[in-house]
């Protein structure tokens, strides 16, 4: 099994689907920036599929929220016009609110009850001292 852990902010609110099976999916993309030597920067864009039927955080997922995701990638290939590209998706397993005023750091998992608050994560100041 691969995860990947991702920390960016999101790039439109977040939308809910729900399929004729009752089924529900939460979509919403998230960006992260990373400066290069050369001073550019480069912006990676991460599609997130959260697939759940607890969907209170869906009212928190909105544009410029920093969050934290975690799940499994899916690289998802496609051909438009002769042109041929790939797409790089996350199956959420667990998000997470990042920023804001909140008192304490509550992750949100499928099988957990729908949270009416979410929380500031604790990091570091120094970015060195981070585990990843």
């Amino acid at each position: 099994m691969i995860k990947l852990q991702v920390i960016g902010h999101i790039g439109k609110d977040a939308e809910l689907k729900t399929l004729d099976s009752g089924k529900s999916v939460i979509n919403f993309s998230v960006a992260g920036t990373q400066k290069q030597k050369d001073g550019q920067s480069k912006t990676t864009w991460v599609e997130c599929a959260y697939w759940t039927d607890k969907t209170g955080i869906l009212p928190y997922l909105k544009k410029g929220q920093q969050v934290y995701a975690e799940g499994q990638p899916e690289v998802r290939t496609w051909e438009s016009n002769g042109k041929s590209g790939a797409s790089l998706t996350l199956r959420v397993s667990q998000v997470q609110l990042l920023g804001g005023g909140q008192d304490k750091q509550q992750p949100v998992r499928p099988e957990d009850d729908t949270r009416s608050s979410y929380a500031k994560a604790v990091y570091p100041a120094d970015e060195s001292d981070l585990p990843f």
